[in-house]
């Protein structure tokens, strides 16, 4: 699979991730686990600089999901954890409402 395809998956999974977890009490807890190790290990296949190009949007989308997630399972729970492992950068949203007022292409 070419860059491009894996990153667009690896995106779409995340984003799919967030929403799913956003609504709290429909979540299946059974899901988390496998999902976020497979974000996980699709994050780690990615060249160093297409991650670094990518970190400051991945830290907003998977600090809104992380929020969630807290809410749901404790903030020390393995999946946070792994979560919390993708996010490098300090300006991570604390809530799940959090999202920019502008989109790149507005």
């Amino acid at each position: 699979m070419d860059l491009y395809s894996q990153l667009y998956e690896f995106a779409a999974s995340v984003g799919a991730f967030e929403g799913y977890v956003y609504h709290k009490d429909r979540v299946d807890v059974h899901y988390l686990p496998k999902w976020s190790q497979n974000l996980e290990k699709a994050y780690e296949l990615l060249p160093e600089d297409v991650r670094a190009s990518i970190q400051p949007h991945l830290d907003q989308s998977l600090g809104r999901a992380i929020s969630s997630v807290k809410e749901i399972l404790g903030d020390d729970h393995p999946v946070v954890r792994r979560l919390k492992s993708m996010v490098k950068g300090r300006d991570v949203p604390s809530h799940p409402d959090d999202f920019p007022r502008k989109k790149w292409f507005q």
